[in-house]
């Protein structure tokens, strides 16, 4: 390994439009860390100088979701950080995870679905689903080779130990985000005495599997379609959806119902469906929601079948593909093998049954169903890092506790296991927080403790970047909470 440390890169710089100077090189490192003699892959790295010299603290890392990178800033994240306190006293170094970006990439043959999407799938689409599955495995089989085995989330906290060698530092700050924060973790728990400062941002569970991560999504969505129904609620005399929360969500599926009878009503209904579990999320579109399922409802009473097409037009039903032609990006499967999962399809079949009936919104039931890791083509050279910390400082963790993709109890219990302090962001559908939504109090907060090592409360709590829609509740609701506040 010393000849890997021994390497000196070549910065080349560059002026963004902005006028912000960043630095770009590359490094490399072994693709399998117990083989360092065999093959190598490239890293892609960038550098934002420390603005004040005399202050500078060291080099801070940052990795954001994916899981592994995938759909992730990469080496640009670092430029969320310029210009502010940290910038002052760290270089910020962005790097893209192995398999993504300009780094060696990891990629799959693209396979295109054959079950149609639905957010309820009947009992009969199980098999393709499951079959889509079996392929998009095997795609990424081919075009991974010999390199998907070694996409991992211990060589990546090992590829950044070898960034801090290169760069000469003898510790590390780190700020990671949803899967970079689990990344965070491991890099404590296998480099303890090279981790200085670290900022967990929306965390996944340490003791989940990623089967369970993806599961426990089911309930991080409901939980804010319930916080919308009660709020609703509260304005029926505005939005005419009921008086209580399960009214409220009677109504919707009373919609649901409506729109099943149409011709293209499972394409509807997973619209809708979509909508008010992704807007559930978001504080700010909770009136736009409920004027939506009013409007369908409406619309289709009257069987004004055109209108309710319309208004669920804009609704988007997935992210779309990232494909480079006839390849896309396949660092998730990658990662999300890391874990066994079940190879009995009825287990899944099971969960989706139980999904459908309790999680339908915001494609829950995408949660339950079959995964690659059925049909997993390779066995993990290691066994996942169970994160602890012993050796290092006390960190932050900021987790809002409506965050939709890493549940808010995965940062409690990260918090519990590293001993690390909570910033709970409260009433908020917010994810990957910090430096990146503009939310001033978590801001405020994370920077003191990166610069100047100043701890906030072990539990403390601060509000959204987004607050709920300025829509007084009915009298009768305010002296109902009223009565109940006294």
């Amino acid at each position: 390994m010393s000849e890997f440390r021994a390497q000196r890169p070549v910065w080349t710089t560059t002026t963004t439009g902005d006028g912000t100077t960043v630095e770009h090189t590359t490094i490399e490192v072994p693709a399998d860390y117990a083989h360092p003699g065999g093959a190598r892959l490239t890293l892609a790295l960038s550098r934002h100088r420390a603005t004040d010299p005399a202050r500078r603290r060291g080099i801070l890392l940052s990795v954001n979701g994916g899981p592994g990178g995938d759909w992730g800033r990469g080496r640009g994240l670092a430029a969320a950080y310029t210009g502010t306190p940290v910038h002052e006293a760290y270089d910020l170094i962005g790097f893209d995870p192995r398999g993504t970006g300009a780094s060696t990439p990891l990629h799959a043959e693209v396979t295109l679905p054959t079950a149609p999407f639905d957010s309820r799938p009947p009992d009969s689409a199980f098999a393709a689903l499951t079959e889509d599955m079996r392929l998009r495995e095997l795609a990424c089989e081919r075009a991974g080779g010999t390199l998907r085995p070694h996409i991992s989330t211990r060589n990546t906290a090992r590829d950044m130990d070898l960034i801090r060698a290169v760069l000469g530092e003898e510790r590390i700050s780190f700020v990671g985000y949803a899967y970079g924060a689990y990344v965070g973790a491991v890099y404590g728990t296998m480099f303890p005495d090279r981790l200085d400062r670290s900022v967990l941002d929306s965390c996944v569970h340490p003791d989940w599997t990623w089967r369970e991560q993806f599961l426990w999504q089911g309930d991080a969505v409901q939980r804010n379609v319930d916080q919308w129904a009660r709020w609703t609620a509260d304005r029926h005399d505005r939005f005419g959806l009921g008086r209580a929360p399960g009214q409220v969500l009677a109504t919707v599926e009373d919609v649901v119902a409506r729109l099943e009878k149409l011709d293209d009503g499972s394409h509807l209904r997973t619209l809708l469906d979509g909508a008010v579990g992704n807007r559930a999320a978001d504080r700010a579109r909770w009136a736009e929601l409920a004027d939506l399922v009013g409007g369908v409802r409406d619309a289709t009473a009257a069987d004004d079948t055109t209108t309710a097409r319309t208004l669920l037009s804009e609704q988007g039903t997935w992210r779309p593909s990232d494909n480079e032609g006839e390849l896309r990006t396949a660092v998730l499967e990658a990662v999300t093998l890391e874990h066994e999962w079940p190879s009995d399809p009825e287990v899944y079949y099971r969960d989706m049954r139980e999904f459908r009936e309790r999680f339908p919104y915001g494609y829950g039931v995408l949660r339950a169903q079959p995964w690659v890791g059925a049909f997993r083509t390779f066995t993990a050279p290691e066994e996942p890092v169970a994160p602890a910390r012993d050796g290092y400082p006390v960190g932050l963790i900021v987790q809002a506790d409506g965050d939709p993709m890493d549940h808010y109890a995965g940062g409690v219990a990260m918090a519990e296991r590293l001993a690390h302090h909570l910033i709970t962001v409260e009433d908020s559908g917010d994810h990957e927080v910090y430096a990146l939504l503009g939310n001033p109090h978590v801001d405020d907060l994370v920077n003191a403790y990166l610069v100047d090592g100043v701890l906030p409360p072990p539990r403390v709590s601060v509000p959204g970047t987004t607050p709920r829609p300025d829509v007084p509740a009915d009298s009768d609701s305010r002296n109902v909470q009223r009565s109940t506040s006294a």
